[in-house]
């Protein structure tokens, strides 16, 4: 594999990857770790913290709030507490983490004074309306751009009050921001939600101290929490689930490869992709070596199409690789109401539609669904990822099973540094035979 510049990537097809992999650690939990070490009284310590862009944009902005974050050997550990945490005076540049940005909104909308977030071009195209509703329904002001309230933001922290509130959309980020905000509220926070999202932030605010219970409401639960003082403790983060699924799927879609993911975070609502991939007959062993934590092993096999629905995935951050297995697939896959693609990092919908057709299948968007139409042989394509990183690791997937010695570009593959940096070279590694 070469690249002729730090913005493009060639991939030649027609290599089995063999081998053992660690991903980089789960930036959901990652971005989680650094705001409760901030609020937080007392040093907390990260261990596993991922080494992405977009998580070091978070950890510069809690440092940018007054919270003081160091380096212990592997371990970053984080002098936090409320007490120390004020408006910066410069504006906080979170890059491309949508995480990032909507979960701080609900960290500083009690925190006095007026913060600004921006971020790269990709971000400020992002609406933030989501999390800029909720936080005014609790008292805070939160200013953007037009309708969609778009970045660049300024959020003014205020004496806030808990509310009884029902996300539109499935999110693990309005949620989250809401509960972060709802730590130093008056009276209890109560989030709805009718499908589940991840449960990153109601699990570690519990582990951290938080007066907060959580109870299932149909498909969905509800999480009720109330003003709380967090406890400094010491965090590990499991390896990323969303970043897993590339190599899951390679091992899957790439003739005689085997792959084994080590020390992958297991929780349910995160593995919706193995469930599919299950489902379309991939040879998957998943071994559980407890709390949540487990390796995936992964075999070539033959995949049949499949409906997905978006519950199963409800971040639908795995939509684009597992249109990867789709083109392949012997039988057409329809992913159903993943219109919320459209506002990622890219329009992920019409991107994975043209990734599809750049390796030779064939894709359409029907409304809010995607169909691939399946029983394609990859063949070499170029592609441009579009500033986003996790099209560009599909892209990289879907040129690897290209057979024979077909090579593939990928313009715009700096965007993997956001949560992915060393990618390129494993990809390499597997593909050398790691015997």
């Amino acid at each position: 594999m070469t690249g002729p510049s730090p913005v493009a990537l060639e991939v030649p097809g027609g290599r089995p990857l063999v081998g053992s992999v660690d991903v980089p650690g789960d930036k959901s939990i990652s971005h989680r770790a650094l705001l409760l070490s901030a609020l937080a009284e007392g040093t907390s310590t990260i261990t596993g913290l991922s080494s992405g862009d977009d998580v070091t944009r978070t950890r510069l902005a809690v440092g940018a709030l007054g919270a003081v974050v160091g380096e212990d050997g592997a371990r970053v550990t984080v002098d936090g507490g409320r007490s120390r945490l004020s408006a910066p005076s410069g504006t906080v540049d979170l890059g491309n983490s949508g995480t990032g940005m909507r979960l701080l909104a609900g960290v500083v909308a009690g925190v006095p004074g007026t913060t600004r977030l921006t971020g790269d071009a990709s971000l400020r195209s992002r609406p933030m309306d989501r999390v800029a509703d909720p936080l005014a329904l609790m008292g805070a002001t939160v200013v953007g751009e037009g309708e969609r309230c778009l970045p660049p933001l300024a959020v003014t922290g205020r004496a806030l009050h808990g509310i009884d509130y029902t996300p539109p959309m499935a999110s693990a980020q309005v949620k989250s921001a809401v509960l972060l905000a709802g730590l130093d509220a008056e009276g209890e926070t109560v989030v709805r939600e009718p499908v589940a999202t991840r449960a990153h932030t109601e699990e570690m605010l519990a582990e951290a101290g938080a007066d907060i219970e959580v109870e299932a409401w149909g498909e969905g639960r509800i999480v009720r929490l109330r003003p709380s003082t967090l406890r400094a403790r010491s965090w590990e983060v499991p390896g990323d689930p969303s970043q897993a699924a590339f190599w899951v799927v390679a091992g899957a879609v790439v003739a005689a490869s085997r792959v084994t993911v080590d020390q992958v975070h297991l929780g349910d609502e995160r593995i919706g992709f193995l469930h599919v991939l299950i489902r379309m007959g991939a040879d998957v062993t998943v071994h559980d070596i407890g709390g949540d934590v487990g390796s995936i092993t992964v075999s070539a096999s033959p995949l049949t199409g499949t409906t997905v629905e978006s519950s199963e995935i409800p971040s639908l951050d795995e939509v684009p690789i597992l249109a990867v297995a789709a083109l392949v697939a012997d039988g057409p896959t329809r992913f159903r109401d993943v219109g919320e693609l459209r506002v990622k990092e890219s329009d992920r919908l019409e991107a994975t539609a043209r990734l599809v057709r750049a390796f030779g299948g064939v894709a359409s968007v029907e409304g809010d669904d995607l169909v691939v139409a399946g029983g394609a042989v990859a063949t070499p394509g170029t592609v441009d990822a579009g500033g986003d990183h996790r099209m560009a690791m599909a892209a990289a997937v879907a040129a690897a099973a290209v057979p024979g010695a077909g090579r593939s570009r990928i313009e715009g593959w700096e965007a993997v540094a956001t949560s992915y940096p060393g990618f390129a070279d494993t990809l390499d590694r597997l593909a050398g035979g790691d015997r």
